[in-house]
């Protein structure tokens, strides 16, 4: 197995310029955070399941807290130390299911 080399940490200025292409999301340097609420505890499990699927397919996995029918989705790359374009990515493809 070879290492997938990761893409580059962003800098504090485009940290900030990239949220504000995502209003839902906010955070900084060590991870971008948004809470998705959901109608009950069932619906909540269904959408952390097709975050899942997103997920998996670009190999990139959030931090998340469920909380009864509340998703809470912390995106940071780990081995880059920070945020970066993965998880720009993964936060536009959430917005994408859940646009709020």
């Amino acid at each position: 197995m070879t290492d997938v080399p990761r893409p580059p940490r962003l800098s504090p200025d485009e940290l900030t310029a990239a949220l504000t292409a995502l209003p839902l999301w906010s955070g900084d340097g060590g991870g971008i955070r948004r809470s998705v609420q959901l109608p009950g505890f069932p619906e909540a499990i269904a959408a952390l399941v097709r975050i899942a699927f997103v997920a998996e397919a670009m190999d990139h996995h959030p931090d998340v807290d469920l909380r009864w029918r509340t998703l809470h989705l912390t995106l940071v790359t780990h081995s880059a130390g920070g945020v970066t374009e993965l998880d720009l990515e993964l936060a536009r493809r959430v917005d994408g299911l859940f646009p709020g």
